[in-house]
């Protein structure tokens, strides 16, 4: 048998046995136990949710941390910035917001051709001081205020309702083509100019009379914000959204059938009578839902930088405002068989790992994974790998593909604060940057500080300094203290005080005590 069709072979029943081993695995991951643990009694509110053991995902909401999104406000606009085609909108909190022009309701009704309102200017739309009904779909982050937009989008179970939205559309999961037109026939009957809707995945079950009974209800709020809205003189909350219960409540409509555990018997009870597909469970025992699971010490590992996986690789997860950069490193990692499979292998835990570490954090925007090198054709198999892991990810989330550098970019929408920032703050010593000035740095700049004051009359200077900075600073035998009183004829007392950093002070410079 020749090399080439040898080779050929052992491709073939290569690429046969990965493809088998990621379906099996997903099917298996399908078929598995899940739970939802929900704690509920203290200020902090959190739900995890579990397959079988193994943490998928979890959500950690503080109360002076809640997210605004979805909430609705009167706002007023501060400033309209043509050159960025935006405007900035005061809605009460303690940073302005940012509005774009497309997401301006008068953009929305102008009935101009697209082309001809992209060359428009944003003032044509929008005036400074004037008041809009807002709703925020992206949190404050870092120096940023929140996102908003003006077409407002209500929800109830089965349905979105947008007063300016202008389209009917029907939810990806209803996969049916004839039950996609059937749906849409039935928005254009429900809905007139410039109304628009969104069915969700469980109004395909639902009769055309009960989505119409849910359609006026949600214009009937609608009516009423805007009542409220004109009522007001200032900026103002109109509406404001439950996350917690929202996204929860998203993990509900996802299973199929599991177990869910609350420590409130009131909404044990509510829920079970919701959610009928699932069973409830009062978590009555002493000690803490997560801790009685074990999944205190998953919340740990989901914070630390450096994530294990199976056989000896690891993961780095790098956070920063801009984007979120997730390093794979083989370390220990040892295969079976060659180095290309033995990269694959690697690879393609780091990707089950990475998705899953996406989830648990909430981490979001743009997503750089750096896997360990490999062939083209390795790489479409790890990017199928990814896309399986985020099929029921409840972020719209994107793959976008692999750069020329071999590294998979992914787009997550951020709709709530990621994981780290819920439970975490900038630390005060190195104001979140995770280093300081080396003791070597300090103390050079003190003695370039002291050479400042050569030939002054003073006579001697006392400083309160770290021992690190002391030791730099004066040298084995005080050697180089010596030799820098005799250069710039200064008395030079040094104190050791206890600081968090590196750090010096000057306490005393004048004639001797």
């Amino acid at each position: 048998m020749s090399g080439t069709i040898q080779t050929s072979l052992y491709a073939a029943s290569f690429h046969l046995a990965i493809s088998g081993t990621i379906e099996e695995s997903w099917k298996k991951r399908m078929n598995v136990l899940k739970k939802v643990l929900v704690n509920m009694k203290t200020r902090e509110k959190r739900f995890a949710y579990l397959l079988d053991t193994r943490l998928e995902r979890l959500y950690i909401q503080q109360p002076q941390q809640k997210s605004a999104v979805g909430n609705i406000y009167a706002g007023f606009v501060t400033k309209v910035i043509p050159g960025m085609n935006a405007a900035f909108v005061d809605i009460g909190e303690e940073k302005n917001c940012y509005l774009q022009k497309d997401k301006l309701s008068s953009y929305s009704a102008d009935d101009r051709a697209l082309e001809d309102k992209k060359g428009r200017s944003i003032s044509a739309y929008v005036k400074q001081g004037e008041k809009l009904l807002v709703q925020v779909v992206k949190d404050a982050t870092g120096t940023k205020g929140p996102k908003l937009t003006g077409i407002i989008e209500l929800q109830k179970e089965n349905l979105v309702y947008m007063p300016q939205g202008r389209y009917i559309a029907v939810s990806k999961k209803i996969a049916d083509p004839k039950k996609q037109k059937q749906m849409r026939a039935i928005g254009k009957k429900l809905t007139s100019a410039p109304e628009g809707l969104i069915f969700r995945t469980s109004a395909a079950d639902m009769l055309e009379d009960q989505l119409a009974a849910e359609v006026d209800s949600l214009r009937q709020e609608h009516l009423r914000l805007m009542q409220k809205a004109a009522s007001t003189k200032r900026p103002a909350l109109l509406l404001e959204k439950d996350d917690f219960t929202k996204e929860l409540f998203r993990i509900f409509e996802q299973m199929e059938s599991g177990e869910v555990f609350v420590d409130v018997p009131e909404e044990a009870k509510a829920w079970s009578t919701a959610f009928p597909h699932l069973k409830f469970h009062y978590h009555a025992d002493k000690e803490s839902l997560f801790s009685a699971f074990h999944v205190d010490k998953d919340i740990q590992d989901a914070l630390k930088r450096v994530v294990w996986l199976d056989k000896g690789a690891y993961l780095i997860i790098d956070e920063t405002e801009a984007a979120t950069v997730i390093d794979v490193n083989t370390g220990k990692f040892e295969g079976k068989h060659d180095l290309e499979q033995t990269a694959f292998e690697a690879n393609r835990f780091a990707a089950i790992e990475a998705a899953r570490q996406l989830k648990i954090r909430d981490l979001s925007g743009i997503i750089l994974i750096d896997f360990i090198d490999m062939p083209k054709e390795n790489q479409k198999k790890i990017e199928e790998i990814i896309k399986n892991e985020l099929q029921k990810d409840s972020r719209q989330t994107r793959v976008v593909g692999f750069t020329e550098l071999g590294i998979l970019q992914i787009t997550r929408k951020k709709t709530i604060i990621p994981l780290a920032e819920a439970v975490k703050t900038k630390c005060p010593v190195c104001d979140g940057t995770g280093s300081v000035m080396s003791a070597e740095s300090v103390a050079f700049k003190l003695e370039r500080e002291l050479w400042e004051y050569q030939r002054s009359d003073h006579e001697m200077v006392e400083i309160q300094a770290g021992a690190e900075v002391i030791n730099v600073f004066a040298g084995e035998n005080n050697v180089h203290l010596k030799r820098l009183e005799e250069a710039i004829g200064l008395h030079i007392h040094l104190v050791e005080e206890a600081f968090a950093l590196p750090h010096y002070h000057i306490k005393y410079i004048g004639p001797k005590k």
